[in-house]
């Protein structure tokens, strides 16, 4: 799967890394990455790329796909189950290290409103105490959407290292799935920022969430600070009905 995408990343498109150095200091188990979401699978397949390329030595960049002789196999992503049996390549990248779940709050393109099974929790918890985990706590690939709470349940109780990642130009690079390139020669771009200083026992659920809104630059506020993202979403409507047109 590395060598069929590495491509998408380091020729058809380019990918910009910031911060990578951080990988290398890493623990082997119990550090959750937490990211705003762009697209599916591309995300995911790019972290995929970032974090065995700096494992294996390559500051901010994948230059050399050598490094997938001897990847580091313990990085599980949090996904939709819905979306990962939405075909064949979701199913396969399932293999690659998904932890299903079952959103409380969306299913089959409806709201909806249930209880979290456990068994989603648990299974969360076996990954960090076997690894990495990536996560995209606003549960969509919309921006400014809010975090949703569970994440920060799950920081309280199982204490990991809580790494940001901040992504960029995906969107524009490909379709929503991430598996069709829609346009060539964008610039993608990938901050991979210090671990939080989290006090795990005595920050609030609502105090941890605001604190990852900060981290993956999804908080309100940045609306106001960087209105031309405003722009830039209306931009990619007028190119979304482009691309069915």
């Amino acid at each position: 799967m590395g060598a069929m995408t590495h491509r998408r990343f380091k020729g058809f498109n380019k990918l910009q890394i910031e911060g990578s150095e951080i990988i290398k200091e890493l623990p082997d188990t119990n550090v959750l990455f937490v990211s705003n979401h762009q697209t599916y699978f591309a995300d995911v397949v790019a972290m995929f790329h970032v974090f065995n390329a700096s494992l294996s030595g390559r500051v901010d960049t994948i230059k050399n796909i050598g490094y997938l002789w001897n990847p580091k196999l313990n990085i599980y992503f949090v996904a939709a189950k819905e979306t990962m049996k939405s075909g064949l390549l979701p199913k396969i990248l399932a293999y690659a290290g998904s932890v299903s779940i079952e959103r409380t709050w969306r299913a089959k393109g409806e709201e909806v409103n249930r209880q979290v099974k456990m068994s989603d929790v648990s299974n969360i918890t076996k990954a960090l105490d076997d690894g990495w985990v990536i996560t995209f706590p606003q549960g969509t690939t919309k921006p400014w959407k809010p975090i949703r709470r569970g994440t920060a349940h799950i920081i309280k109780k199982n204490k990991p290292i809580v790494v940001p990642i901040v992504i960029d130009g995906f969107r524009r690079s490909f379709d929503k799935k991430g598996i069709r390139i829609k346009k060539r020669g964008i610039l993608q771009s990938m901050e991979i920022k210090k671990p939080l200083d989290i006090d795990y026992e005595n920050e609030s659920v609502q105090e941890i969430v605001e604190k990852l809104e900060y981290a993956i630059e999804q908080h309100p506020s940045f609306l106001k600070v960087i209105p031309e993202k405003e722009i830039e979403k209306e931009e990619e409507l007028n190119e979304e009905r482009r691309w069915r047109y």
